[in-house]
């Protein structure tokens, strides 16, 4: 026996044997299907409203978060202190031992070379369609 589509719906497959899908039966009983009432990932709590994962209070108290970091962009505050996030930077970056000479610096670069990298693959490439 295979499978064929439901004649009334044209939705659902159903066995060859059967008349209608078990929604069009439902629905031809006059039965409604109650679906599970998803509760909200933040708090748990609440139902989620349809098509979200969030409870309307949930999404309001997030929006209002949201419009106050975009108020606040570009600045952080930490213990009532304002400070621009990016006049720390020079602290961030490491600094480099001049103990390495520079034609080694060139010998490494040339080593990594993702050009001279991808002509090798070439090759190989070649080598093996020949082969």
């Amino acid at each position: 026996m295979g499978l064929v589509k439901c004649p009334r719906c044209e939705l659902n497959y159903i066995q060859e044997g059967e008349g209608y899908c078990k929604i069009c039966k439902r629905e031809m009983k006059g039965e409604r299907h109650h679906d599970e009432i998803e509760m909200c990932t933040v708090c748990n709590e609440a139902p989620a409203l349809p098509g979200k994962d969030m409870c309307l209070f949930c999404l309001k108290e997030m929006n209002a978060n949201v419009r106050e970091d975009d108020e606040n962009e570009g600045r952080v505050t930490e213990s009532n202190l304002e400070i621009d996030p990016v006049s720390a930077m020079d602290e961030i970056i490491p600094e480099i031992d001049e103990d390495i000479p520079e034609r080694e610096y060139d010998e490494i670069e040339n080593d990594l070379s993702l050009d001279e990298m991808g002509e090798e693959e070439a090759e190989d490439d070649e080598e093996d369609e020949d082969e």
